[in-house]
């Protein structure tokens, strides 16, 4: 008898938390994913402000899963999924057949209609885009150097977020202290701590889903820090010389999108109707609807908590939800068809604002300040994958905290002496 077939789609999160819940189960798993590492995306800012290196914070799927005889990893760009057929459509490949299948593509930066400010605001999702906005803000520094005009070289030296939620506000502290400390003393004739570090926000404060006290603490950390930060101004336009808020223009060469997210494809490739921004709408179980063999986490999914509020777009979310959907099969096979409605527990949520300031919140405890800071980096450290890596993210976090040196700061991709370089943000 052949042994059920399950594929994963997506080898972030979720996709690699049900690829570890199914082990010793009687079932044969194949993981497909467009990239061949999985990421550890709540420290992916630090890659792009230098104070991490790519490999500190990725790790090639195969190596995670060498020991999982019964799971096969195809490197390979996911296109659909014939429903009627049970396959997975993927580009260059014979279609890959399913008994059960999860979908954990998880998510994109969304631009609200606008997609044409992508080649002047790059978002934060993933290595590539953490690397581009690396050189992008190392560039700056550098073409503000050589540029004589100190009009110019204001807007050279004018690094602007939008959006405040933790993305924003932790690449807003860490761009002000690359500035003002890594960078001190290494230029001529720009001043890096001139450099300009603006945060916008179209809503009434920063870090939206923290408590009120939270969010008035790193307001004022981000003031006290340097960061100019704006908030109750939407966005209007942006174009290559900078952009348009609250009816007032800003020159800045430099901006980063850290301000909505957008979903996979997955409700497309299901032909099932989604929700604005793409989630594909599951049942209690995280099923699709009229198709019990096929469930969507994480990202990709939305599904209500048990007071009625949307189940949170965080990382810890996919991951129950992978075990969530893992757990259903394996009840499945045992032949327990028993209603498992998924359950999500609040982990709680962190943010850091540079490297001596963080907020918390657990529910049962909040902290700010300092102390919260070291539980913010001791818990991410917990979190990475293995020994080596929770080691060399911890002596990297020691010496910029002792130095304010960071070490990832080389300039790889395309060729320096182009003008206006750091608008070039095709990868190479």
């Amino acid at each position: 008898m052949a042994r059920h077939k399950v594929v994963i789609v997506g080898g972030g999160f979720g996709g690699l938390s049900a690829a570890q819940a199914l082990g010793g189960a009687d079932v044969e798993v194949t993981l497909i994913d467009r990239r061949n590492h999985h990421l550890f995306q709540p420290l992916l800012y630090q890659v792009a402000t230098a104070s991490l290196s790519t490999s500190e914070i990725a790790w090639p799927i195969r190596h995670i899963l060498r020991k999982r005889h019964d799971v096969t990893t195809l490197l390979a760009r996911v296109t659909g999924v014939d429903v009627a057929g049970k396959t997975v459509l993927i580009a260059d490949g014979a279609p890959v057949p399913y008994d059960s299948l999860i979908i954990a593509t998880g998510a994109r930066h969304a631009y609200f209609g606008h997609d044409d400010w992508e080649q002047f605001a790059p978002g934060l999702k993933t290595l590539e885009d953490a690397t581009t906005i690396r050189r992008k803000l190392l560039l700056a520094f550098e073409a503000a150097e050589r540029e004589p005009d100190p009009e110019q070289r204001g807007a050279l030296l004018t690094f602007v977020i939008i959006g405040a939620g933790p993305t924003g506000v932790e690449l807003a502290g860490a761009i002000v202290e690359l500035a003002r400390e890594t960078l001190k003393g290494e230029f001529r004739c720009a001043d890096p701590s001139s450099a300009r570090v603006v945060l916008i926000e179209a809503a009434n404060k920063v870090l939206g889903n923290f408590r009120p006290e939270l969010s008035e603490y790193s307001l004022q950390a981000l003031r006290d820090l340097g960061v100019e930060v704006i908030l109750g101004e939407p966005v209007e336009a942006i174009d290559a010389d900078g952009l348009v808020y609250g009816g007032k223009r800003l020159d800045a060469e430099c901006i980063i999108w850290a301000a909505g997210v957008q979903a996979s494809p997955a409700a497309k490739w299901l032909d099932v109707e989604p929700d604005k921004a793409g989630r594909v709408k599951v049942a209690p179980d995280l099923s699709v609807p009229a198709h019990p063999e096929i469930f969507v986490v994480g990202d990709t999914a939305t599904i209500a908590k048990a007071d009625g509020k949307p189940v949170p777009g965080v990382g810890d979310a996919a991951k129950q939800g992978g075990k969530h959907a893992a757990q259903v099969i394996r009840a499945r096979l045992r032949g327990d068809t028993t209603p498992l409605p998924f359950r999500y527990k609040h982990a709680g949520d962190l943010a850091t604002i540079g490297k001596r300031a963080a907020v918390i919140d657990f529910g049962w405890i909040r902290l700010k300040g300092w102390l919260a800071w070291w539980v913010w980096g001791i818990a991410h450290i917990y979190f990475l994958i293995d020994t080596k890596n929770r080691l060399a993210v911890a002596l990297s976090w020691l010496w910029i905290y002792l130095s304010g040196q960071r070490s990832a700061r080389l300039i790889t991709q395309g060729d320096a002496e182009t003008r206006p370089p750091i608008n070039d943000v095709t990868e190479s």
